[in-house]
């Protein structure tokens, strides 16, 4: 707490509005948006090695919050004051960091994979930036952003043999996804399931339980993209700029649209059902994964003379 008063003590508006908008890139919709990116338009190899470290750095950073539970600083210190800006993305326990996470691990596999060294520079930055972000508004203390950083770069590491070449690909990346399958069908078990002790916030356990169901879904949605494209869709990434551009700009808002569209639509079938969530972002990762990829072909014809 010692180093976030020092770092509240030196807050100015502009600083703050900086920091603000830093930190929105360890946000969930920034990480679809750029691992949709890769996947769409570079190479689905390396949008599976990012959707991968984030769904199983998700699940690692779930779990050690419920486990853990340790209070946001501003809850832990009354006295301490935090940039209000940053509070509605500041849901959940505070150990570990996910923003920290979710940036360091999308960086990570972004440095690995391209040897471009203003990319490489660019994603040493952002993964020291956005995690002192985190700090300066004064949602997360040192401890919960080190852990997040230290567990994005330990999957980083872990999982880049089977995403190094599409040689390991093809003998690994499935197994891959059916082992963060079970790791995310684990955590929703026991999210749902566990006798968690009378300490625990319900908000917060409320916050898991959804998180538990998205995870699930998403992680059967990549499985499920990961087998039809291997045996019948074989889409290719390539495309003139025009066609990525169109590809790409009409693909997310088509998705995001959809996440939009199917939670009320869901929530309405289902009653509310925490499950719904599953459901939303398995038909979301289809789309992305199964659905859209059958268009590329035409996006592939525009531009070209």
């Amino acid at each position: 707490m010692e180093f976030l008063r020092m770092l509240e003590a030196a807050r100015t508006p502009a600083l703050s509005a900086f920091m603000a908008a830093i930190t929105y890139l360890g946000d969930e919709t920034v990480f679809m948006v750029l691992a949709i990116t890769v996947f769409w338009c570079v190479s689905k190899r390396q949008g599976y090695y990012i959707f991968a470290v984030g769904l199983g750095g998700t699940v690692a950073n779930q779990w050690l919050k419920l486990v853990f539970r340790v209070p946001r600083p501003w809850v832990a210190d009354p006295g301490f004051t935090i940039v209000e800006s940053a509070r509605a993305g500041a849901t959940g326990y505070s150990f570990p960091s996910g923003h920290s996470q979710n940036v360091v691990g999308t960086m990570a596999c972004l440095f690995a994979c391209n040897r471009r060294a203003w990319l490489r520079v660019l994603c040493v930055v952002l993964m020291l930036l956005v995690p002192f972000s985190r700090m300066y508004l004064g949602v997360h203390t040192p401890l919960d952003v080190g852990v997040g950083a230290a567990c994005a770069l330990f999957l980083t590491a872990s999982l880049w043999p089977a995403f190094s070449g599409d040689a390991s690909f093809r003998r690994g990346g499935r197994f891959v996804l059916i082992v963060l399958l079970c790791a995310a069908g684990a955590f929703a078990a026991w999210v749902n399931l566990a006798p968690f002790p009378a300490d625990v916030d319900a908000e917060n356990l409320a916050h898991g339980v959804k998180n538990g169901w998205t995870l699930l879904g998403c992680a059967l949605g990549l499985l499920a993209a990961h087998w039809y494209d291997g045996r019948c869709l074989h889409f290719d990434e390539r495309a003139p700029f025009l066609g990525q551009a169109c590809k790409l700009i009409l693909g997310l808002a088509l998705l995001l649209g959809i996440r939009a569209g199917l939670k009320p639509a869901l929530s309405a079938l289902t009653g509310g059902a925490a499950w719904a969530d599953a459901v939303r972002y398995f038909l979301m990762v289809v789309f992305a994964g199964c659905v859209w990829p059958h268009t590329f072909p035409l996006f592939a014809r525009m531009g070209k003379r």
